[in-house]
């Protein structure tokens, strides 16, 4: 890490030493020491974003403001133990810290390839009158957001039942809803719908990422970070509270699979998983500053890294000849990978044996064939066939295997926070990428272990989804992490045109990036039907720097990604006809020339609008003029020279 940090430490002995220490900062106001009644405020070091935690008669709250807009208006803060125990009900303050840091680090792989790392932290520590527990609150203000998170502090076990914490929302904010893997719902905060089963957590509940839309422009996404021996948060509306939401802990796998787990025992000291809101000025800004979750994250946990390669996967039907042909597809495309997908082992929910390949796949010639050219074999599992993953992953490693994709991953517990974390350790162990399916969220564990390289977590591509569905997802699920959307270029049963399954590459980032779903290798073996390709060859799925350039969700987005001296632009659109207006003035200097993917004519369906390919000169101070048909988009290379 480069940077700096300032560290003061205060131990509240008397109110004019912390007078003092809250003066010099510019932060909250005086307290005696024990104080029941305190406030303090961390703000951004460019001073745009300001989280504040105060103590109002031993009841702790927070609030979060952006230029002087309330993002969160003063919510509740605490966590219930499983005795009936909730501490940041009737607390005294006993200690307090203060420091910022102003530092950058370097992902292996990203959205640009150094992160920007400055906040200004606060921690308070406090103690429960009434059990004279001892526990904290750390707040941290980036110029990107805030956060906080809570930490038990004496040493022994706790068993946490809840969290009292709660988002209350100015009037008029509307939030982006879904559960499990289900469309974006915009409604108010307290009409989140009743959703789940009698084996399932039930209530009017949502999944993280959730994102807020506020009067007047702003936005935010809730997401988590750090999630570890914890389980995953989920967001509920109150009743009576109708612009309010609050924390719920959950308690059974999403699927309903699974032990029911009411509680989580910890060791302690320990701290939960950060309450991060993601913030932007603008929707646009808003994708830019995602990387908040990952500098919450824990740092990168592996030595060495340089066997992780992000990169374009190709699924395979399940033969052997089909695994040879998607070899040879995969290297005429520019593709790094192909993977078999479930069933290479038999029926996936009654076969348990994944090691033994069907009779039609002579999977050691596959692989044999793949490595011998350069390309990596991903091979699906489903848990059921997860009894042992040291043996297994430490097979396929011996078979030369590249990665992992595992299927129906029922996140939820405390248990299954474990079991994800330990799957991701363990295949990174043995040098294997990790891709996990279905219903599990992110939490920046990316960062700590970079060989968990993606996952799924949102209603995918291939569910043929609304135009509309694809451009909320940038400021929504894809916030909080990487996501496997399966682009499906080319097929019939699309609800968007082929420019705009294009564009996704540049607009989602996915450093796994499932290609051609659904397609196979004959589908395209007469490259003029098929102008996209050339766009698909090139693209990269890491980049040196990420730029959103317009966007509004659920409605239109233009993201443009650097690698090297070459951005790739990608643009969406809604069911609504548009066209953006679009300065290049993030290009250097000189020329460029713009290889442009376009919607042609609309055809009587999104998915019959032809791509339509054309070139210009353009400089950083061209202004790209973006027309896209109904549900399409546009794709532009940008090559230097």
């Amino acid at each position: 890490m480069s940077g700096r940090q300032e560290p003061s430490r205060r131990r509240v002995l008397k109110g004019a030493a912390v007078a003092a220490a809250t003066a010099a900062l510019g932060i909250g106001s005086t307290y005696p020491a024990e104080a029941s009644d305190a406030s303090v405020t961390a703000t951004s070091l460019d001073g745009t974003t300001s989280i504040t935690m105060s103590l109002t008669g031993g009841s702790l709250q927070w609030s979060a403001r952006r230029n002087g807009a309330t993002v969160v208006a003063g919510s509740a803060m605490g966590l219930r133990l499983s005795d009936g125990t909730t501490l940041g009900t009737d607390a005294v303050l006993t200690n307090y810290q203060h420091w910022h840091v102003d530092s950058t680090w370097k992902p292996v792989y990203g959205r640009n390839a150094t992160v920007v790392d400055t906040y200004q932290e606060m921690r308070w520590n406090l103690r429960d009158n009434r059990t004279s527990i001892n526990f904290g609150v750390q707040i941290r203000a980036y110029a990107t957001g805030v956060a906080f998170r809570y930490v038990l502090l004496d040493p022994g076990t706790a068993t946490i039942a809840g969290e009292l914490t709660t988002f209350v929302f100015p009037d008029g904010t509307l939030v982006y809803s879904a559960r499990d893997e289900d469309d974006y719902n915009p409604v108010e905060p307290g009409s989140i719908p009743p959703t789940g089963t009698s084996s399932t957590d039930t209530g009017p509940l949502t999944d993280l990422p959730l994102t807020a839309t506020y009067n007047g422009g702003l936005i935010a996404c809730v997401c988590e970070s750090a999630r570890i021996n914890y389980p995953r948060m989920m967001l509920s509306s109150i009743s009576g509270q109708p612009n309010a939401l609050a924390a719920y802990l959950m308690r059974h796998t999403a699927r309903g699979s699974g032990t029911v787990q009411t509680t989580s025992t910890v060791t302690t000291p320990f701290a939960t998983p950060w309450r991060a809101v993601v913030i932007g000025s603008t929707h646009a800004e808003l994708v830019d500053n995602a990387e908040l979750v990952l500098n919450l994250a824990p740092a990168g946990a592996l030595a060495d890294t340089s066997w992780i390669k992000p990169g374009k996967v190709f699924r395979c039907n399940l033969t052997t000849a089909d695994g040879l042909a998607a070899v040879d597809f995969a290297v005429a495309r520019g593709l790094q990978y192909i993977e078999y997908d479930s069933g290479w082992y038999g029926p996936e929910h009654t076969s348990t044996d994944a090691t033994k390949p069907i009779s039609a796949i002579d999977l050691p010639t596959v692989i044999s064939y793949a490595t011998g050219k350069g390309i990596g074999v991903i091979l699906y599992v489903n848990p059921m066939a997860l009894s042992s993953p040291d043996s297994l992953f430490a097979r396929y490693r011996s078979w030369g295997v590249a990665g992992v994709k595992l299927g129906f991953i029922n996140d939820g517990t405390q248990a299954m926070t474990n079991q994800i974390t330990a799957w991701a350790r363990t295949a990174a162990e043995y040098k294997l990428l990790i891709d996990m399916h279905d219903d599990v969220r992110p939490f920046g564990y990316e960062r700590t272990y970079p060989n968990w390289i993606s996952l799924e977590g949102v209603r995918g591509n291939e569910h043929f989804p609304t135009a509309t569905h694809n451009v909320t997802l940038p400021f929504t699920r894809n916030i909080g992490g990487p996501m496997d959307y399966t682009i499906c270029y080319g097929q019939s049963r699309d609800r968007t045109t082929n420019a705009h399954q294009m564009a996704m590459a540049a607009v989602y980032y996915q450093p796994l990036d499932f290609l051609y779903w659904y397609g196979t290798p004959s589908m395209y073996s007469t490259p003029s039907k098929w102008p996209g390709l050339p766009w698909f060859d090139a693209i990269p799925t890491v980049w040196d720097q990420s730029r959103t350039l317009a966007g509004s969700i659920g409605e239109y987005v233009a993201v443009a990604r650097r690698s090297g001296s070459t951005w790739y632009l990608g643009a969406m659109t809604n069911e609504t006809a548009r066209t953006l207006s679009i300065p290049l003035s993030f290009l250097g200097s000189g020329t460029y020339t713009a290889t442009i993917y376009a919607d042609g004519t609309p055809g009587s369906s999104p998915y019959q609008t032809p791509v339509v390919v054309s070139t210009q000169t353009v400089t950083s101070s061209t202004t790209l003029s973006v027309a896209m048909a109904p549900a399409g988009g546009q794709a532009v290379v940008l090559s230097h020279g």
